[in-house]
């Protein structure tokens, strides 16, 4: 069995520090000080978990994080994914954005039209990235080209000489 996790004892300082803390209106900082001061009187995060009503995850990763930062945990980081990469380099980007004003019938798709998960695709055959991505990393990627995506419209016409009239009396 797994002992329970618990936070280190705290010195008067910490202590101090997480008290000051309860008053704070920022609601991050306060759910953590009082995670905190709960642990350091010996609670279960199952038990802390119910009497704040936040999941027992959030306060092992409270724990966590007074463990690696000590005080500077109460401090709200940035909700960023630092994992996520740019897949294309800088050449590749200028590639991409070529290939976009190109007709997808140049590279033998049935459509004129591109849409995201087929430049995702056609990047890929063409070896601008190394496997294959998703649509919105297409779409970033456009972005930090500066060229806005909207999806491809498809207009509904009619093989009748007189359609535009017949159009124009229906609508106005």
């Amino acid at each position: 069995m797994i002992p329970p996790l618990y936070v280190r004892p705290l010195t008067d300082v910490e202590r101090d520090a997480l008290k000051a803390g309860l008053r704070s209106s920022d609601a991050f900082t306060l759910r953590r000080c009082q995670i905190l001061l709960a642990s350091a009187e010996h609670k279960k995060p199952k038990t802390i978990a119910l009497d704040l009503g936040c999941a027992s995850q959030t306060v092992r990763n409270a724990l966590h994080a007074f463990e690696e930062r000590g005080l500077a945990c109460l401090e709200e980081g940035s909700h960023v994914n630092h994992t996520s990469q740019a897949v294309f380099d800088a050449a590749g980007l200028e590639a991409l954005r070529a290939l976009a004003h190109q007709s997808p019938r140049t590279f033998g798709h049935p459509t004129s039209i591109w849409t995201l998960p087929l430049l995702a695709d056609e990047s890929h055959r063409q070896g601008l990235i190394t496997e294959r991505c998703s649509r919105e990393t297409i779409r970033a990627s456009l972005a930090r080209l500066d060229v806005t995506w909207k999806r491809a419209k498809q207009w509904i016409t009619s093989p009748d000489p007189e359609y535009v009239r017949k159009k124009g009396g229906a609508t106005g």
